[in-house]
């Protein structure tokens, strides 16, 4: 089975990967740690007792123990009624769900991988995400779609894509993007809850790996709000702005950065759509520069929502043109090093700070150029122009 396969090259990938993510952690050893898996099974376990209501369908769910074991345990507890083992067809469960949903349940559909949705994709889109506004109201659709998202390792074109600007393209969704385990239990939770349609985008590599957990966040009722962003790590150079994986490639390019004299701000969206514009402005108003980070193709991705954002409202603050890291417009290769150089690596992002605090040029280093010099005299450049501009339009006035 797929999932099988799957998880023998997540345990030779893990490997790659713990390095990276254990930079990472600056926690003290006496914080309680959890899964990301765990934290997604208890957050499933809690709402499942809480309510009645809520029930779980998708491929290898129960007796399977789920693809990625995210259901472990679940089957036992709540019986084959509530844990339900469906075929290979995501058009005929994702229906009977939608369905499901219209008549007051809360279904919670797994996808193997989200590039299996496309199969279900009409359910999705036409029935789940529109039927509340041609109700007029009067048809909630409380369903949460959630599954593995984005490259795994090894995978391939046809299991490696991300799906995240896709549905956050769509009024009705609400797409959320956890990165750690508080994310994973507060926001899956927050989404069962909700009763509109949520697209639970999770990563497959980061299943296995530990991070910090608090009291609060293991009470039964944590949750967190939807469409609200985190600041990961303050700064006051350049923002940095990304959601799931590349959060972690983030907070490890702001360590690198800090040693070269950059002190970066580090964003963690949680939330695709509805997205958090204002924390985002509000940080680049403060910084004057921004660095979006994405695993999804650069055209028409998050990135480019998220730069168009910053340019109409905060275009003023900005003194340096905004920095895009996306994957490669390509499919993704199946070698193992040409996956590499498909998705954004740490020094890509490291690369693109600099560029945006004008580090990357020699000349600009060994001047002892300030890092908002440049940005500064365009800004005076600026005002001065829009200064002899308007006193041109006065005597312009004036004569007529």
């Amino acid at each position: 089975m797929l999932g099988i396969a799957r998880q023998k090259m997540l345990e030779q990938s893990s490997k790659m990967i713990r390095p990276v993510v254990s930079v990472l952690r600056s926690y003290s050893s006496a914080a309680k740690q959890m899964t990301v898996r765990a934290a997604l099974n208890s957050a499933l376990d809690e709402e499942m007792s809480a309510d009645s209501k809520v029930f779980l369908m998708g491929e290898e769910v129960g007796e399977y123990q789920g693809a990625y074991k995210i259901t472990k345990g679940l089957l036992d507890k709540y019986g084959p009624e509530r844990v339900l083992d469906t075929p290979i067809t995501e058009a005929g469960f994702t229906g009977i769900a939608v369905g499901a949903a219209y008549y007051g349940l809360k279904p919670v559909v797994e996808f193997m991988t989200f590039n299996f949705s496309m199969q279900a994709i009409d359910h999705i889109i036409n029935s789940a995400a529109k039927s509340n506004y041609m109700s007029a109201g009067q048809i909630s659709v409380p369903i949460v779609f959630r599954g593995p998202n984005g490259a795994a390792a090894g995978v391939g074109a046809q299991h490696s894509q991300c799906y995240a600007a896709w549905y956050a393209a769509c009024p009705g969704l609400k797409v959320l993007t956890p990165y750690n385990s508080e994310d994973a239990r507060g926001l899956l939770k927050a989404a069962i809850r909700d009763p509109d349609p949520v697209v639970f985008l999770e990563n497959e590599l980061l299943y296995g790996e530990s991070f910090p957990i608090s009291d609060e966040v293991l009470d039964s009722s944590f949750c967190l709000p939807i469409g609200k962003a985190k600041i990961e790590r303050k700064g006051k150079h350049v923002t940095i702005v990304a959601y799931s994986k590349m959060v972690g490639y983030s907070l490890q390019a702001a360590e690198i950065l800090e040693k070269d004299g950059i002190d970066a701000e580090v964003i963690n969206l949680r939330s695709i759509r509805p997205l958090d514009r204002s924390t985002i402005n509000n940080s680049v108003r403060k910084t004057n520069r921004l660095v979006t980070v994405e695993e999804a193709f650069p055209q028409h991705g998050v990135g480019a929502e998220i730069c168009a954002c910053v340019l109409e409202e905060s275009f003023a603050y900005l003194d340096a043109p905004v920095e895009r890291i996306a994957g490669a417009d390509v499919p993704m290769p199946y070698a193992a090093n040409l996956e590499r150089m498909a998705v954004p690596q740490v020094e890509d992002i490291v690369r693109a700070a600099k560029r945006a605090c004008y580090r990357s040029l020699q000349t600009f280093s060994n001047t002892g150029v300030k890092l908002n010099t440049v940005g500064r005299c365009w800004h005076q450049v600026n005002n001065k122009w829009e200064e002899i501009v308007r006193n041109f339009v006065t005597l312009l006035i004036q004569a007529l």
